[in-house]
């Protein structure tokens, strides 16, 4: 599928479009790989490792529509990752995070319909579901964006799909390395004793956005089966001779991370290694989609969170993935 195409990853100096650029230029041969990111020192750092002879860096912002649309010129594949997501920035600067994930989606989405680009994927979060923050809000009306794109496509050969799922082991922000760092303290703060959340690699995530440009037919929102942790079974396994301390669940935070909510089970498929919840009055029914991808309707009801999950990640299995993951710095 990416053989002599050429790629454009919105966001790529991250965890995320680094990993995925690795593979890429593992498995494939892409006539171009383009970088489109905001950060020039970040550039500069990955130009370091990845500077194959397909590889091209783009300074600009998702927020510059005439900027984006001209690093979309002759692009065949977008890969979405660019995002602002950190949810205490996003509730103190508000409109800030809506201009990036908000407008800046609709600005990829009309200058991939403008530009001939063939497959969107782009990246969302489990804090899409039943938000209850401004982040998980914007990545909610963003993932509306690239659904309903696929209304306005007319005769174009382009399909956008959207990918979501929870904590990025590793990622920056994330809590695994934040505990690393605090127990040099000797505290570890536990936010919620009953706090778990979802466990998914960088590889495992890159993995499912090639899975979605090779197999996705538009409009699905695809969601992972992987395991869930505990915060308290995290800390045992991180910083077992630290103290523990209770802090506090902090404003717009979920004790249990939800990624398929009750009111998404009526339009949810399992497809085996993945969910997909389809778009409602998509132009292809349930029925149709279920024959031809050979997958089985969710049971009305179902829903899909941290909490409940069938799998749980126990501490030893954790110290084990801690120990053979480097931090993504």
């Amino acid at each position: 599928m990416l053989n002599g195409k050429n790629i454009l990853i919105t966001g790529g100096t991250g965890s995320f479009g680094k990993k995925c650029t690795q593979l890429i230029l593992e498995r494939y041969s892409p006539k171009r790989l383009v970088i489109f990111s905001r950060d020039e020192l970040k550039q500069y750092e990955m130009r370091q490792v990845f500077n194959q002879k397909c590889m091209r860096y783009f300074l600009g912002d998702v927020r510059d529509q005439s900027r984006l649309k001209r690093a979309l010129e002759d692009i065949d594949v977008v890969i979405h990752a660019a995002a602002l997501k950190q949810v205490p920035a996003a509730e103190y600067n508000p409109f800030e995070c809506i201009k990036t994930n908000v407008l800046g989606a609709q600005n990829l989405i009309e200058g991939c319909l403008d530009t001939g680009v063939q497959r969107v994927v782009a990246l969302s979060t489990d804090k899409a579901a039943a938000p209850i923050n401004l982040y998980g809000a914007t990545k909610l009306c963003s993932d509306k964006l690239f659904v309903a794109a696929n209304n306005i496509a007319g005769s174009r050969d382009i399909r956008f799909s959207v990918v979501r799922y929870g904590n990025v082991m590793g990622s920056r922000g994330s809590v695994i390395p934040f505990f690393l760092e605090q127990r040099k303290t000797g505290v570890l703060p536990i936010t919620d004793p009953e706090m778990t959340r979802f466990n998914i690699s960088l590889l495992e995530g890159v993995e499912m956005v090639l899975w979605a440009i090779e197999n996705a037919w538009g409009g699905e929102v695809l969601v992972p089966k992987i395991p869930s942790y505990r915060i308290t079974d995290l800390a045992m396994a991180i910083g077992p001779e630290c103290e523990h301390k209770i802090v506090g669940v902090r404003p717009g935070e979920k004790i249990h991370e939800e990624m398929i909510t009750e009111s998404d089970s009526f339009n949810t498929v399992d497809l085996g290694p993945y969910f997909a919840i389809l778009p409602a009055g998509a132009k292809y029914n349930m029925k149709n989609y279920c024959a031809r991808t050979s997958a089985q309707k969710v049971e009305p009801g179902f829903r899909y969170d941290s909490g409940s999950n069938e799998r749980f990640l126990g501490v030893d299995e954790l110290r084990a993935l801690i120990d053979n993951f480097v931090v993504d710095a």
